[in-house]
């Protein structure tokens, strides 16, 4: 048997407070989604002017992330040469979600939606946040 991290609410508030920060320092406002490793939402915000398909999309693709342990963007480059992973469940193929690692081990995603070609790397100023 073994001892495993998770992420608490408060962790998850920390990254979204990092992801907000600096998609505010580029004028954007961005929905942001985080979950744990099986892709469980743990937070979700959507700021009142973002559509609410945005939602869905964060959501996606930070459970994509967190499943697979990788970029979204990274199912998004597989899948432009082995189409069939389009059919994996539960993932997203567009660029936004980042898995998050703590101690080198995978124990969640965040997904930004909104903004764009930014949506990655606001995901990943989230990220980044936990082990800061």
């Amino acid at each position: 048997m073994r001892s495993r991290m998770v992420l608490t609410l408060k962790d998850a508030m920390k990254m979204a407070e990092a992801a907000r920060a600096f998609a505010a320092k580029q004028n954007m406002t961005p929905t942001i989604a985080i979950c744990d490793e099986a892709g469980h939402l743990i937070y979700l915000e959507r700021p009142d002017d973002m559509r609410v398909n945005s939602v869905e999309m964060a959501t996606g693709k930070a459970k994509s992330a967190a499943l697979r342990a990788r970029p979204s963007s990274a199912l998004a480059e597989r899948v432009k040469t082995r189409p069939g992973f389009l059919n994996q469940p539960n993932c997203l193929s567009i660029t936004g979600g980042v898995p998050i690692f703590y101690k080198e081990e995978c124990v969640g995603g965040i997904g930004v939606s909104g903004i764009s070609k930014q949506d990655e790397p606001v995901a990943q100023a989230g990220a980044d946040a936990l082990e800061a």
